[in-house]
């Protein structure tokens, strides 16, 4: 299996990947906002995404989309063709879709919702913590980006406070507020007297 940041190369796979989406949105019958062929090529041209191959099969995908003039960097798209779960196959993906954002655009926050108790808990592996909504992006063409979802009414209903998903964010500012804070703490516990 190859997972990879995504080139021309895997344009042929947009269509797949889009109809997966949509399939899972289908079968979980959970929040997932579509996402059309064209839309999903435009991510695979310009680097920012992952894709897993086996065999020249498409075994999984996700993307970053950039929000507010960079401040912030959204991973979205997280799926798994159903042949390829259970194996470990959107963590995988997941690490290497934060790593790359990092490294694109350091020092941005990052950040993703979902409804998926299996995004939350990789999310919160990776540094993640749940957030209310205030905290993430204000552009309205990442909350519009939330129409094709079956839960959107709530979203709108509640003046994007609320939904049935979870706010999730990593701040790179924080954790390194932490690690000073941690460092100091521990020095002080080791100081001669």
């Amino acid at each position: 299996m190859d997972i990879l940041i995504s080139d021309i190369s895997h344009l042929h796979f947009a269509k797949n990947i889009s109809s997966c989406i949509d399939q899972s949105a289908k079968v979980r019958g959970t929040g997932i906002a579509r996402r059309t062929p064209e839309y999903i090529a435009e991510k695979i041209k310009n680097g920012n995404s992952i894709i897993a191959i086996d065999n020249n099969e498409f075994a999984g995908f996700c993307y970053i989309e950039r929000w507010e003039h960079g401040k912030y960097v959204a991973h979205s798209g997280l799926i798994v063709n159903p042949k390829f779960r259970g194996k470990g196959l959107a963590k995988k993906i997941k690490r290497k879709i934060f790593n790359l954002s990092k490294k694109k655009f350091p020092g941005v926050k990052i950040f993703g919702i979902t409804t998926a108790q299996a995004v939350m808990k990789i999310n919160y592996e990776l540094g993640y913590k749940p957030v209310h909504f205030s905290k993430l992006t204000n552009d309205p063409d990442f909350w519009s980006g939330c129409q094709t979802c079956k839960n959107f009414d709530v979203l709108t209903r509640t003046d994007r406070k609320l939904c049935l998903c979870t706010g999730m964010l990593y701040d790179p500012e924080e954790k390194k507020f932490n690690k000073s804070k941690t460092a100091k703490f521990i020095g002080g516990l080791f100081k001669k007297k």
